[in-house]
């Protein structure tokens, strides 16, 4: 088990390019919900085990280099990819009477609520993670009809690049971005004990993300 307490660099800076080209690449791929952690245990695609655990305030980019066994000339590097994102500004509701401001984000709050999608704030700028296909995502927006609000869709390199490293962890790493397990059904009483447990998980999540 190699521990890794910091990155190296990046394969895509000069000397790290430089040495790739000459080494062997082991990719540690991780998945979009693992990508943001700063704690996790993994092996890469070479069979090499590592304990990611970094500060608090890092998180694991594309194509960081995480090991150097300069003896056998093995780089062991981050492969992440992370799916789109949808962008919502609102930069353009400043021009507006602020009970029309008011009654503009409590309508798209009430909008994303409804569909449990994830949402991160930053300035003016609501980014909510791809968690169904883009065109259905996108065909939602238009049915709520929001005045005054632009979207578009953007890649999710390019959107964590802006993000402090608590910002991606709840964009990208939160409960509706993990894989759901699917269990043979149960009998009624526990099928509706269940559903009741998932009520509950996802209101929770939607009030985490309050804050």
């Amino acid at each position: 088990m190699i521990l890794v307490e910091r990155v190296l660099g990046n394969i895509h800076e000069a000397e790290w390019k430089e040495k790739s080209a000459k080494a062997t690449v082991d990719y540690l791929v991780l998945e979009q919900w693992e990508a943001p952690k700063n704690r996790l245990r993994k092996a890469s695609e070479g069979g090499v085990e590592l304990a990611i655990s970094l500060d608090r305030s890092r998180h694991l980019h594309n194509g960081d280099v995480l090991h150097f066994d300069e003896a056998n000339n093995v780089l062991v590097v981050a492969k992440v990819s992370l799916k789109e994102v949808l962008v919502i500004e609102l930069e353009s509701l400043e021009k507006l009477a602020p009970q029309e401001i008011l009654r503009a984000c409590f309508d798209l709050g009430h909008g994303l609520g409804n569909q449990h999608w994830p949402a991160v704030i930053k300035g003016s700028t609501v980014y909510v993670p791809l968690s169904v296909d883009q065109r259905m995502m996108a065909s939602v927006m238009r049915t709520h009809g929001f005045q005054n609000i632009k979207t578009r869709f953007a890649p999710g390199e390019e959107i964590a690049a802006l993000l402090d490293a608590n910002e991606v962890r709840l964009l990208f790493a939160g409960a509706d971005a993990t894989p759901h397990h699917h269990h043979p059904k149960a009998a009624d009483h526990g099928h509706s004990h269940n559903h009741e447990h998932s009520h509950d998980h996802h209101h929770g999540h939607h009030e985490g993300h309050k804050h």
